[in-house]
């Protein structure tokens, strides 16, 4: 099951984060999220962290995210990747398109 929270910020931004699979068993659900959150707010920050899998039904869900708030006038920003979102992005040669750095999160070895 995957698990969404918004978050206000001080400037006026919104942030989505992602807790759980983006995938196409749950494709339906993530895209009322993602455009939701799109069309209320004029900058959204996803938070992608903990995106535990993600296939191509995510990924073009994160494209649609893009493309919409292009079209509004919007601004989208990933501020948080999870291996498998970086993987898929570097995948389809597509982190031009985002736009975003790409933060790596430091793993904790055992």
């Amino acid at each position: 099951m995957t698990a969404f929270a918004i978050q206000s910020l001080t400037d006026g931004a919104s942030r989505l984060i992602v807790d759980g699979d983006m995938s196409i068993y749950n494709a339906l659900e993530v895209k009322e999220q993602l455009i939701n959150a799109v069309r209320n707010t004029n900058t959204l920050e996803l938070d992608l962290s903990h995106v535990g899998e993600m296939d191509t039904a995510g990924f073009q869900l994160l494209v649609l995210a893009k493309r919409e708030c292009e079209r509004l006038e919007k601004t989208l920003k990933i501020t948080a990747h999870s291996d498998p979102v970086r993987e898929l992005i570097d995948f389809y040669n597509m982190g031009a398109f985002f736009g975003d750095p790409v933060v790596i999160l430091a793993q904790n070895k055992e």
